[in-house]
């Protein structure tokens, strides 16, 4: 993107170089991760949904090898999902199931900014 197109933006977005995210996401994302890897590994529960984990493995927020030592720890009885788009062909490889969800509208488009608890 242009400077000027990301200026519209404002703080709205974080613009980063690949491989060198902000230290803040790499702290709150290691925080989820443990967060994650005890609740897979717990049994406490039957679903388990990452919710947009694989744009954190896109922008290098998380390791594969991370990702991996989930799908190691899961409890057999806890269903885990990882969700977002350009799911790596690792994760397909190691996935037992795999969907690819089309968008057929979403309020975004409309100027409904992302919401603190749904898409923040």
């Amino acid at each position: 993107k242009s400077k000027d197109e990301l200026a519209k933006w404002g703080d709205e977005v974080v613009v980063f170089e690949s491989g060198n995210p902000p230290k803040d996401y790499v702290a709150l994302i290691e925080k989820g991760y443990e967060r994650a890897l005890a609740a897979i590994g717990s049994g406490d529960y039957d679903l388990v949904v990452l919710d947009e984990y694989n744009m954190a493995l896109f922008f290098e927020l998380i390791s594969w090898d991370k990702t991996k030592a989930l799908l190691d720890a899961r409890h057999p009885e806890t269903e885990l999902v990882f969700t977002g788009r350009g799911a790596p062909q690792e994760l397909i490889d190691e996935a037992d199931l795999v969907t690819e969800m089309k968008e057929v509208k979403h309020y975004y488009l409309q100027g409904v900014m992302a919401r603190k608890g749904i898409e923040n």
